[in-house]
């Protein structure tokens, strides 16, 4: 897999190379934690959408 970005620290680093750099580092604490805040960000943003998706239909289907 390759990964397209600049891989300046705390500019353009992207989270997959922040995880692979930590698994190189034998860090895998450090690996875990930070995919499990991608996963839980991830969830939290399905939550959301599907939220407001229920509640567009619910207004949609009220107005006809």
């Amino acid at each position: 897999v390759i990964f397209i970005a600049g891989n300046m620290p705390m500019v353009s680093e992207i989270t997959p190379l922040i995880i692979i750099g930590k698994l190189e580092q034998y860090d895998y604490a450090g690996a875990t934690a930070v995919a499990v805040v991608l996963l839980v960000i991830s969830f939290i943003l399905l939550l959301v959408i599907n939220a407001l998706q229920a509640w567009q239909r619910r207004r949609n289907g009220a107005s006809s």
